[in-house]
């Protein structure tokens, strides 16, 4: 195997807080990512995981440790590069769509590209080749206000995906979903994970969108406290992740052991 690391993190802490009255969200995370890996992070409310992904992601600094992507050490970095560096290695899915509603799909799709100075011909090419994928061919000439949700996060998606970025930070991105659009997305993300090589770091509550992912990692008290690996079957890999919960003591107001998308297939 020739596994790539995307991202290297070692002894991540966080604080916030006044002098004397920090509060310790992390406390020494450690974690590699390879250029294949497709991993969710699953936790109760404060455990740390939307802010492990914003640092990762760069969007917020550690109080220590290092972040290492694509071989860049990211908290010593100039802003100048950290802007190149989000804008060709990084791409980002929110919980909204954040879809401009002045513009075609195809054209908010394209956004990243036209900024970059890239010709309209490899555009729309690029466009045309994500939003198959997608199974948004047949909306690309449409308004937001004429899509359903799932059709505007897959749009999201193909959007922070056009770039080709080393890899996809997602922030419990099937939270504003319907089961069925929630199970196309998830699907999605298999697909691009599969086919296009494309690392994938997703964070949810849901146990049911976590089996997609390849590993499961929990977070509890700012510390990683284990991980599980899927094996062939989705449907046994989400079993494994209820149980897990329940070992733990989770409850259901912390992470979500909802069947969002149907049945395990």
């Amino acid at each position: 195997m020739n596994d790539k690391k995307i991202v290297e993190i070692k002894n991540l802490t966080k604080d916030y807080g006044a002098k004397g009255f920090r509060t310790k969200v992390l406390k020494g995370i450690d974690l590699t990512i390879l250029d294949e890996d497709f991993i969710a992070i699953m936790g109760p409310s404060g455990s740390g995981k939307t802010t492990l992904l914003n640092i990762l992601s760069s969007i917020d600094k550690p109080t220590q440790g290092t972040v290492i992507l694509d071989g860049k050490d990211i908290t010593h970095i100039s802003n100048q590069g950290l802007s190149i560096l989000r804008r060709d290695k990084i791409g980002f899915v929110f919980q909204d769509y954040n879809l401009l509603d002045t513009m075609t799909l195809q054209d908010n799709i394209a956004l990243p590209l036209s900024l970059n100075g890239v010709s309209a011909r490899e555009c729309m090419e690029k466009t045309e080749d994500i939003a198959r994928l997608f199974g948004l061919t047949d909306h690309l000439r449409k308004y937001p206000y004429q899509l359903s949700g799932g059709q505007k996060q897959r749009g999201a998606v193909c959007r922070a995906l056009i770039t080709e970025p080393k890899i996809l930070f997602a922030d419990e991105p099937t939270g504003a979903l319907d089961s069925k659009s929630g199970k196309e997305l998830l699907n999605c993300f298999m697909q691009v994970n599969e086919r296009k090589h494309t690392a994938i770091l997703m964070v949810t509550h849901d146990a049911f969108c976590a089996s997609y992912a390849k590993d499961v990692y929990i977070l509890k008290d700012g510390l990683m406290k284990c991980r599980l690996s899927r094996g062939e079957s989705r449907g046994e890999f989400y079993d494994r992740i209820i149980d897990l919960q329940a070992s733990m003591g989770e409850q259901s107001g912390d992470v979500s052991v909802s069947n969002v998308g149907g049945e395990l297939s």
